[in-house]
């Protein structure tokens, strides 16, 4: 059983939650979301804003806090194959009362249709809030270009 090993990123400010799956092999290596340099989430968001795509995880923070966003994953913890999002099993779903309780998120999305399928499952029967899905940004989701993804993506502003 793997467990998450990073804490959701959130301000009293932050209004749009942004949920993964899982944090991936290189994210769990990096402990910050979406530490595999081929994912685009830091590029898909940048551009959403208008920004200079941030390298260093405190650039990173900024960038989603100054934005009003907040970040986490679904999953607090699983089994899993590495970072394949097709082998997980075991699922327990984090809590976001934590984030809900102490912020102004009004609006959850999901980054993909693994973080939708168990949000839908574990998460939204707690919250009662729809949460919207966006294309996902891995690498293994190769049918949606950079510019497609920036344009999908736009609706979280």
């Amino acid at each position: 059983m793997i467990v998450h090993p990073i804490p959701p990123l959130f301000n009293a400010q932050s209004e749009t939650l942004i949920l993964g799956s899982f944090p991936s092999v290189k994210s769990r290596e990096a402990a910050f979301f979406y530490g595999h340099p081929q994912n685009r989430f830091w590029a898909v968001i940048a551009a959403v804003f208008e920004s200079e795509k941030p390298l260093t995880i405190e650039d990173k923070k900024e960038l989603i806090l100054s934005n009003k966003l907040a970040l986490w994953d679904v999953i607090a913890q699983c089994e899993i194959e590495g970072s394949a999002d097709s082998t997980i099993t075991d699922v327990k779903a984090n809590d976001l009362s934590v984030i809900l309780e102490n912020s102004s998120v009004r609006q959850i999305f999901v980054n993909g249709k693994t973080a939708e399928k168990y949000y839908n499952k574990y998460t939204y029967p707690k919250t009662g809030i729809k949460a919207v899905c966006l294309p996902s940004t891995s690498p293994a989701n190769a049918a949606w270009s950079l510019e497609r993804l920036v344009d999908a993506w736009k609706v979280i502003k």
